[in-house]
């Protein structure tokens, strides 16, 4: 059985994977800063090092800044997870990256691909992996450009009663397309990583194959909504070559019926109190 340390355990995806690893051959580790979990490991990666929590195989950074002035804690964070596999002797670290390092450009973008990202939250992640790379010093790094995770979004996950969202329009009477991935199959994806037997590329971009309207997945999730003309600096879609991914792990498709599926199973959906 594997011992992954996971990092940032009681965030969104974190609760992903304490829910659907259940049953896996993984051993997890849920690190947490704030929001307590039973049998968790309290530890703040900004104040002090890991505590000894016995040998791991792998740890896999979820924590993050979105915005605001703490963007530049993103590589800190990325360095704390270095430090805890070099303490605990795990030899593979995965960092939780995202597609907002390719920027403005609408791809499908290979993770070869230069990056030119367009936002402060991208420019962050980038800076983190550039960072994480510079300094494995023989660690196995890989970084995670994740793409829409559905109920993690702004879309799904920013559902709220009484408030009807609002996407914009593009010209072709479409709104924006993304590449997605559901919160079940992303914790399957990355278990399988974390397990994996192989060395792992520096870099893998992970999300479903295809990409999806936002209008779809609200009308596969039977919600209403209004449009807005798309401004100038929207972006019709965002899409990810997931070749590498899927030789390592393959997946099948996304679809707006199944993403919701996954997305209505998960606590956050049937648990509205959960903090996650």
């Amino acid at each position: 059985m594997h011992r992954v340390l996971v990092m940032g355990a009681s965030g969104r995806i974190g609760a992903y994977l304490r829910q659907f690893w259940t049953g896996l051959a993984i051993g997890p580790v849920w690190q947490y800063r704030g929001t307590p979990i039973v049998g968790g490991l309290f530890w703040d990666p900004m104040t002090g090092p890991v505590p000894d929590c016995g040998p791991i195989d792998a740890v896999l950074c979820l924590s993050g800044v979105t915005s605001g002035d703490g963007l530049g804690c993103n590589t800190d964070l990325a360095r704390a997870a270095l430090g805890a596999a070099r303490r605990l002797g795990a030899g593979r670290v995965l960092l939780a990256s995202s597609s907002a390092v390719y920027g403005a450009a609408p791809g499908p973008h290979d993770e070869s691909d230069a990056c030119h990202p367009a936002t402060a939250y991208g420019a962050s992640k980038l800076t983190m992996e550039q960072a994480a790379f510079a300094e494995a010093h023989g660690l196995d790094v890989t970084c995670l450009r994740i793409g829409n995770v559905a109920g993690a979004d702004a879309l799904l996950g920013g559902l709220r009663p009484g408030r009807v969202p609002c996407l914009d329009q593009f010209p072709d009477g479409a709104a924006p397309r993304r590449a997605y991935i559901g919160p079940q199959t992303l914790a399957r994806v990355l278990g399988a990583l974390a397990c994996h037997p192989t060395h792992l590329p520096p870099v893998l971009n992970v999300a479903q194959p295809g990409l999806i309207g936002m209008e779809s997945l609200l009308r596969a999730a039977a919600v209403r909504w209004t449009w807005q003309p798309a401004p100038a600096t929207a972006l019709p879609e965002l899409g990810l070559g997931l070749d590498r991914l899927q030789t390592l792990c393959p997946i099948a498709s996304s679809a707006p019926d199944t993403l919701v599926a996954e997305w209505r199973l998960t606590w956050a959906v049937n648990h509205p109190t959960d903090p996650a």
